[in-house]
């Protein structure tokens, strides 16, 4: 039985559109090209006024919500700092060797709520750091008394992105189109601190001290080759 001819070339473009997402799919992970990521070494137990606190018991991680970023991630890095004052931020990063579609960033916005937070606000921002601008986002939450503000921000290959959305989608393309997945990483940086102000500013104070400690290359996978 004959196809008519609109079927057969339906049938045509059909195929050569699948062997174009074959050919166009990307094989080589940026992950596997060039040194290692290793957080444990990539980020300083001490910086500017910041020395690693160890004892802390700030951090508040729930099993479930663990068990799934450790499917995400191929590595996390939790610590707290603490200045001469006092003061503590608590520094969360965690890094993907995959951010194609099947492996996805988990953001405060999604995970804070899932932990019993509530959610009082998000917002894009821009912080100043040694090289350049800093696409931020800021997220206020609160659990009982406790205030935690934070500030994080995302890297996708050696570009920040703002916190996803069609920006993240452009930027996966870009790679794909040259046959790359890109890692990705996601940095947190955050205060248990009921005065917001107080709470950013120390939060960019750390941020720029942390990135100011770092060799050039170390700062570009933390804040991006621009």
């Amino acid at each position: 039985m004959k196809l008519p001819l609109r079927n057969l070339i339906l049938l045509v473009l059909m195929l050569a559109a699948s062997g174009m997402a074959g050919a166009l799919k990307p094989t080589k992970k940026i992950a596997d090209q060039g040194p290692k990521v290793e957080l444990e070494t990539l980020i300083p137990k001490g910086f500017g006024e910041w020395r690693h606190e160890i004892t802390s018991v700030a951090q508040v991680v729930d099993p479930q919500q663990k068990e799934m970023i450790d499917k995400i991630y191929n590595q996390t890095l939790s610590r707290t700092y603490v200045n001469a004052q006092g003061y503590r931020i608590m520094l969360s990063v965690a890094y993907g060797g995959d951010q194609s579609d099947a492996m996805q960033l988990h953001k405060p916005e999604v995970c804070y709520p899932a932990q019993g937070f509530t959610l009082h606000g998000k917002r894009a921002d821009t912080l100043q750091v040694p090289g350049g601008d800093l696409p931020v986002t800021r997220v206020s939450t609160s659990l009982g008394n406790r205030n935690e503000p934070v500030t994080y921000w995302i890297t996708i290959g050696d570009k920040v992105i703002k916190s996803g959305g069609i920006e993240k989608k452009l930027v996966e393309m870009s790679y794909g189109l040259s046959g790359k997945v890109p890692d990705g990483m996601l940095i947190r940086v955050s205060s248990i601190d009921a005065d917001l102000a107080r709470a950013y500013e120390m939060q960019d104070r750390f941020s720029n001290q942390l990135l100011a400690s770092l060799p050039s290359e170390s700062r570009q996978r933390l804040a991006g080759a621009n």
